[in-house]
């Protein structure tokens, strides 16, 4: 029986404004037709500000990509713009190093690009400044910890005239489109699609600390926003700072639910606590279940975050269909296809290239099937008959996909960045889109908070 619909929406309501979405998406400018400021024609002029954890990643993976330079680092901390800085000339590059983000902007005029690595409550004031400058500007996801400095930053990208690509990296991985493209929507292999599931679990872990007189003054971080060192080093964890787990690691894989179903969800309810942390302020695990209107039905779906075990399943995005599934990472070695029994054979995929025959891995067939169980010597045969017990589901084979990321998983969605930048391709992760996950992302931390569910409206995911 199909579910009926919640108070104040129609499933045509949500799929009507994914549509005028769409269409908003093509006519913004987020297919840059310009010329890059600096150099020749597709050479780019590069600044980061963040030195942190993040900017790390991003630096080592735009190391592996030509025709761009860094010329500043910004970072509040000194050891971290140090570190910063002695990176990039490792690799040729000549930044040059700032505490404050506007001094950058103001003495290095001929940036083409800011990538912005900061604490998600400085995200939506470090890229407005930079789209102010005339910069295009890549920003770590969340995209801001709140939906209005999600919002104020698509409005400053449209005031500006310049790209805002936000980080959820996914969206620009070959694995991830061609799952997302050939398996799940495009011939749908998987049949249709009744529900997902995905988790991230880490282990416990202790604070971050600092070296021995290498902190910042306190004077200085209340001047940029921080109440002490311990918060500045542990941001992810305090309210004004951030949105807690269901921001930091739940935002990549809630983003994969939207952008795969191709829908924004009607409801959500959740739980979640501080159950382990005490020195915390945002809850250390989290429980959603989110309800998607699709063209065939509601598909529901539930995501989890732990951060006191890493209960040893690894972090993936699993989709079920009535055919199939699809479990798909960024570990590679967590991704498999199943075939259900009922689906027409895919030997025709396999001669297509959508999928490879099963061979090893996780989930692959066992030597041993231990649904079949053994029947007693029946007098007159040769040896004991096996029966399926019809109690348990028969052990599906896993199938792979046919395709490889040979490179850093962030460096796919820098290079979009990019070659947007220089008129060649269109963001894969624009402001409106992110600004969807954001606000499907933050609503979560509300509904815990009021423990029942929360019903979405369609200009909820909107400018």
């Amino acid at each position: 029986m199909p579910t009926p619909p919640l108070p104040g929406f129609t499933r045509r309501d949500f799929l009507a404004t994914g549509a005028k979405l769409g269409a908003a998406l093509i006519a913004a400018p987020y297919l840059a037709r310009s010329a890059p400021a600096g150099g020749g024609a597709d050479s780019l002029n590069l600044a980061l500000i963040g030195c942190g954890e993040q900017g790390r990643v991003l630096l080592n993976a735009a190391f592996k990509i030509p025709d761009i330079r860094f010329r500043a680092v910004c970072d509040i901390w000194p050891y971290n713009r140090r570190y910063g800085e002695r990176l990039l000339k490792k690799y040729g590059h000549e930044p040059v190093p700032f505490e404050d983000y506007r001094e950058m902007l103001s003495a290095t005029p001929d940036l083409d690009a800011v990538i912005v690595a900061t604490p998600d409550f400085m995200h939506a004031e470090h890229t407005i400044a930079a789209l102010k400058a005339g910069k295009h500007v890549y920003c770590e996801k969340l995209m801001s910890n709140t939906v209005d400095g999600a919002r104020s930053m698509v409005r400053a990208a449209r005031e500006a005239g310049r790209l805002l690509q936000i980080g959820h990296q996914r969206r620009s991985n070959p694995r991830y489109i061609f799952a997302r493209d050939k398996i799940v929507r495009g011939d749908k292999l998987l049949g249709r699609v009744t529900n997902a599931t995905a988790q991230w679990d880490r282990a416990v872990t202790e604070d971050l600390g600092f070296p021995a007189g290498q902190g910042v003054a306190e004077a200085v971080l209340n001047r940029y926003g921080y109440a002490n060192m311990h918060e500045f080093r542990n941001w992810r964890w305090f309210r004004r700072y951030s949105g807690g787990v269901i921001s930091d690691l739940g935002a990549h894989q809630i983003d994969v639910f939207n952008w795969m179903l191709g829908s924004n969800p009607v409801s959500v309810i959740a739980g979640g606590g501080r159950d382990y942390y005490t020195n915390h302020e945002w809850y250390d695990n989290v429980f959603a279940i989110y309800e998607y209107p699709t063209e065939d039905q509601v598909v529901r779906t539930s995501y989890q975050v732990l951060t006191t075990t890493s209960a040893g399943g690894g972090y993936y995005e699993y989709f079920m269909g009535d055919q199939g599934a699809l479990k798909m990472s960024e570990n590679p070695k967590y991704t498999k296809l199943y075939r259900e029994p009922r689906a027409p054979e895919w030997d025709p995929w396999v001669d297509k290239g959508l999928v490879m025959r099963p061979g090893s891995g996780e989930g692959a067939p066992l030597p041993v099937r231990p649904w079949e169980k053994p029947r007693p010597r029946i007098p007159g045969l040769s040896k004991p008959a096996s029966v399926v017990d019809v109690r348990e589901t028969a052990e599906l084979s896993a199938w792979d996909m046919p395709v490889v990321l040979d490179k850093a998983i962030h460096q796919p969605h820098l290079e979009n960045f990019f070659d947007a930048i220089r008129g060649k391709a269109a963001l894969h992760s624009p402001g409106e889109v992110a600004l969807a996950t954001a606000a499907t992302v933050l609503r979560v931390n509300e509904a815990v908070a009021a423990r029942k569910m929360l019903t979405f409206a369609p200009e909820d995911f909107t400018v």
